[in-house]
């Protein structure tokens, strides 16, 4: 495989990066800002809503992931995906129809974890172990600052144009506009993109295919990638105590009206657009285990700057570091990763990827969100539903729990053993088959 990352697949990762990533942010915060003021201000309950469509993400991106690479194909699980992933987002807001608040709120997780079935399908699995196909261990901090590029200029997108959308034309045609838009970047990402030419099918049946990734010596084999997942984890958990619901602690803690909470995001997302693929090219050069360590405690240390006051240019700092840091992070740990992921079951790992670095996360560490915020949080009450504030205390936590990330990062290697990557991945196979 060329070393270069050629201009064919840069295109692919551009559009069904932006796709995926758009209709992640799309969920990801004005599910919950919609959850919120249109049905009921309740944080505990967009904390279920989050490790519902977590669990549903996980299960989805083992078992798709799985089924990829037992028939060896990627590009069909995109291109249907992202069809039916963009008509689930955009009905997502019906659920406010029902005037009964608890049913409401049912029926909209339960359309929240649909669109997440087909979404965790071409993205979470099929899409990310893709990526990993087309790149090699030279070239792939460049995809992955391609990939984090996308997540940025998609949440820009989202936060930038959100307020004024929501405001001129409502919520429901906001989510019926971007499901459109990420409908045909990822359909047309997907139709352009090929099945790479050496991705074997395994032979095994679906059930081998899993059961053979717990195995003592596989695991043992594959210790470092376990390692960085678990870092993963703890990381990710942090992220999710606060990120939930930074867009509402803005709001409504600090007294920012909704287009100057989404402009404080904004802001951070248009540096970090601008430098992620050069933080992509230093990784390949410098290596990826230094930088993340180092990302993971300046991220924490960043946090405070969300809790200092309601001053703008502070709270815009904020943004610029923590996003900065969640940049370098991210790009450098999933190239860490991937470059160690054994050949033959990319799609199976990307779904354990998910499991580590999302679904778990998004369950404990939302979870813990909640419970601070309707512990501490300021009481609220938002067309006569009682409800609460998250406060500072959300950020405090998310700082403590992040720091001990390091620790299994420390111990993971950042490179494969001298015999090669390739002669790994069939030493790997011949263990698991």
């Amino acid at each position: 495989m060329d070393d270069k990352l050629s201009r064919r697949n840069t295109i692919i990762i551009l559009l069904i990066g932006l796709a995926g990533n758009l209709a992640w942010a799309i969920e990801n915060q004005f599910y919950n800002v919609f959850m919120y003021e249109e049905i009921a201000p309740k944080p505990i309950y967009i904390s279920i809503m989050v490790g519902a469509s977590a669990i549903t993400a996980a299960i989805t991106a083992i078992i798709m992931g799985a089924i990829s690479d037992i028939k060896a194909k990627r590009r069909i699980y995109m291109l249907y995906g992202f069809a039916l992933w963009a008509i689930t987002t955009a009905i997502y807001p019906v659920a406010a129809w029902i005037q009964i608040p608890l049913i409401a709120v049912t029926v909209a997780i339960i359309f929240d974890c649909i669109m997440t079935y087909f979404g965790s399908t071409a993205f979470d699995a099929a899409f990310n172990a893709y990526i990993t196909d087309i790149t090699t261990v030279k070239n792939r901090g460049k995809g992955m600052g391609v990939l984090q590029l996308t997540m940025l200029f998609s949440t820009l997108i989202v936060y930038g144009m959100a307020g004024i959308i929501v405001e001129s034309i409502g919520f429901y045609n906001f989510f019926y506009i971007m499901g459109a838009v990420v409908g045909a970047l990822g359909v047309l990402g997907a139709y352009l993109s090929e099945d790479p030419a050496d991705l074997k099918p395994s032979g095994l049946s679906l059930q081998n295919q899993i059961k053979n990734t717990y195995k003592m010596d596989v695991i043992r084999k594959n210790k470092d990638i376990f390692l960085i997942l678990i870092g993963m984890l703890i990381w990710a958990t942090a992220f999710n105590v606060f990120f939930p619901f930074i867009l509402i602690f803005l709001e409504y803690y600090w007294g920012l009206d909704f287009m100057t909470a989404a402009i404080v995001v904004f802001i951070g997302f248009i540096i970090n657009l601008i430098l992620a693929y050069p933080i992509g090219s230093v990784i390949d050069k410098i290596g990826r285990k230094r930088i993340t360590i180092l990302c993971v405690i300046c991220n924490a240390i960043s946090l405070i700057f969300f809790i200092i006051s309601a001053n703008l240019i502070l709270l815009i700092i904020g943004g610029v570091l923590t996003q900065f840091f969640m940049t370098g992070w991210n790009i450098a740990a999933n190239a860490w990763m991937r470059d160690l992921f054994p050949k033959k079951a990319r799609g199976q790992f990307s779904g354990y990827y998910v499991l580590f670095a999302a679904t778990l996360p998004m369950i404990i560490g939302s979870a813990i969100g909640g419970i601070l915020s309707e512990t501490f949080g300021n009481p609220i009450v938002i067309d006569g539903i009682p409800g609460f504030v998250p406060n500072w205390v959300i950020f405090v936590v998310a700082a403590f729990i992040m720091l001990p990330a390091v620790i299994p990062l420390f111990y993971a290697k950042e490179k494969p053993p001298k015999l090669g990557q390739e002669q790994i991945d069939e030493e790997i196979i011949d263990a698991k088959y």
